[in-house]
């Protein structure tokens, strides 16, 4: 073997290991990034979990729908920030509305947006039974400015019990805040005991009177 031949074939031995070593960093790569995204989703599942745990010790022993909602509003506002909040109970003809910003409810002249639901409007979302957007809130006869609608992020997030809906929880803030998927989570982790604590009240309620 001369060598010009020595040289190509180096040449060609040096070429494939650099191949070889490119694609074995690219590899390392691919684990790297599945092992942080990994490690970032068991974070958040954490955080779930943590909160739920949370939320539910804070409400442990609650007896009263008022008291209920406004813990649970003050848990989850802690949670999700700078949202608007407010929890409607089905009713056989119309509904309940409760929503705070202290220790007691707010008064009618300062709800906005829950203004705009009618009876009917909360008969379908209930219907539905599923996270619901402005857009679906819109099909199904939600009537309102739409311009300033546009302004903000909503969703409305069920509340029931397995075969039953109880209501659901209206959830907004400014649109160029938008509400996360990771928040929305969150928020819906807790609604299967929010749920069972809300029917408690209602029994308890009627034991009462």
């Amino acid at each position: 073997m001369n060598r010009e031949q020595r040289h190509k074939r180096l040449r060609r031995l040096i070429k494939n290991l650099n191949k070889e070593r490119k694609l074995r960093a690219k590899k390392v790569d691919i684990l790297c990034n599945d092992l942080i995204a990994a490690h970032r989703d068991f974070i958040k599942r954490l955080d779930s979990i943590g909160f739920t745990a949370h939320f539910y010790e804070s409400i442990l022993g609650t007896a009263d729908l008022n008291g209920l909602f406004y813990n649970a509003s003050n848990l989850i506002k802690e949670e999700v920030p700078d949202v608007n909040l407010a929890f409607f109970l089905r009713q056989e003809d119309s509904f309940e509305l409760h929503m705070f910003e202290s220790e007691r409810p707010i008064g009618l002249e300062k709800r906005h947006l829950e203004n705009c639901f009618t009876p009917e409007l909360v008969e379908g979302i209930c219907q539905s039974n599923k996270i619901c957007t402005l857009e679906d809130m819109f099909s199904m006869g939600l009537e309102g400015n739409l311009t300033e609608l546009n302004k903000i992020s909503t969703v409305t997030i069920p509340l029931g019990i397995p075969g039953v809906s109880l209501g659901f929880i209206l959830i907004y803030r400014p649109s160029e805040n938008k509400l996360t998927t990771d928040e929305l989570k969150n928020v819906l982790a807790i609604t299967g005991g929010l749920s069972r604590a809300i029917q408690s009240c209602k029994v308890l309620s009627r034991q009462g009177n």
